[in-house]
C-alpha cells in the first residue's frame, strides 16, 4: 500500500499568509493561530452541495489549501495539528459539547486543541467560526483573555470539565463545554458523518460562512449577512444567487462557479 504523501508545511504556511521561519515557541503558535484564523473561512458548503466531507490529510490540503476553500471544525483543527506537529509542537486532540444558549445537552461535535509551548499548555481553535478565537488562550481557570475587542477566559465546571467563554457572545457566554481526554483522528469520523449528514443538524439545513478578522467578523446565514464588531452589528439581506456569489468571494475568499445554486438561498427557504 502506498504511503500518504508528506504534509507540505510551505504551501499550508503561504496559504496563511505567515512569513518567516517557523519555530517551535509560543510566538509562532500565536501568530500560526491568527494567521489561520484570519485566513481561511468557517464553512459548510460543501455539505449542502452534496459533496460530503472527508478528515484524511490529502483532502484537507486540497480543499483548504490547494483549491484555497474553508471548512468547518474537524477540517479546520484537523489541518492546523498536522502544520503544528509538522513544526514539532506537541498537539493533543480534544471533543466538546457546544452551547450557545442551547439549553439542552449536545453530543460531543466540536473539536479542539491543547497544545504545548514555552512550558505551558494552550487552547487552540480554528474552527469554531465567528464567537472563536483569533488566539491560543491559556490553559488556566477564571484568566480573562482579551483579542481584539472580544474577552474569553476558561473556566472550570467540575473536576474534569472545562468551559470557554466569550462574553461578548449575544448567545450567552458558554462556547462549549471539553475535558483533556485525548482523541485519535478516526474518533472524529462518525461526529463528522452525524454533523454533515443528519437531517436536523444545523449545517444541513442552513448556509453559512464565518470568519474572523482583526476588529471585525463576519457571518453569513442564508440571506443573511452579519458584521460583528465588539461594540455592535450590522445586518443586510442577501436578494439574488449572484450577490450571494459575490459576498462568498469578497468577505470569506471563497470562489465558486458561476451559476452555483444552493437549495437554502431559494426564494422561501
Amino acid at each position: 500500500m502506498d504511503s500518504p504523501p508528506p504534509f507540505d508545511l510551505r504551501a499550508y504556511l503561504a496559504r496563511i499568509g505567515f512569513a518567516g521561519e517557523p519555530r517551535r515557541d509560543f510566538s509562532t503558535l500565536r501568530a500560526l493561530h491568527e494567521a489561520h484564523a484570519t485566513h481561511i473561512p468557517f464553512e459548510n458548503l460543501d455539505i449542502l452541495l452534496g459533496r460530503g466531507i472527508r478528515l484524511d490529510l490529502a483532502s484537507l490540503e486540497a480543499k483548504l489549501v490547494r483549491d484555497r476553500r474553508g471548512g468547518y471544525c474537524f477540517e479546520q483543527n484537523a489541518l492546523f495539528a498536522a502544520a503544528l506537529e509538522e513544526i514539532g509542537f506537541p498537539v493533543t486532540r480534544l471533543s466538546a459539547r457546544v452551547r450557545l444558549g442551547i439549553p439542552t445537552t449536545l453530543p460531543r461535535t466540536h473539536m479542539l486543541l491543547k497544545v504545548e509551548a514555552d512550558g505551558g499548555s494552550w487552547i487552540c481553535d480554528v474552527g469554531f467560526g465567528a464567537w472563536g478565537l483569533l488566539q491560543p488562550i491559556a490553559l488556566a481557570a477564571n484568566v480573562e483573555t482579551e483579542q481584539d475587542g472580544w474577552t474569553y477566559c476558561l473556566r472550570r465546571e467540575d473536576e474534569v470539565t472545562w468551559v470557554l467563554q466569550c462574553h461578548e457572545c449575544p448567545l450567552g457566554p458558554d462556547l462549549y463545554a471539553f475535558d483533556l481526554t485525548r482523541h485519535l483522528p478516526v474518533d472524529y469520523e462518525p461526529a463528522n458523518f452525524y454533523t454533515s449528514t443528519h437531517p436536523e443538524s444545523r449545517f444541513v439545513l442552513s448556509l453559512t460562512a464565518q470568519r474572523v478578522g482583526r476588529g471585525v467578523r463576519h457571518v453569513l446565514r442564508n440571506r443573511e449577512l452579519v458584521t460583528i464588531h465588539a461594540d455592535g452589528t450590522h445586518a443586510e439581506l442577501i436578494a439574488t444567487h449572484e450577490q450571494l456569489l459575490d459576498v462568498l468571494a469578497v468577505c470569506f475568499g471563497i470562489r465558486l462557479p458561476a451559476g452555483t445554486r444552493f437549495p437554502q438561498f431559494e426564494p422561501g427557504a
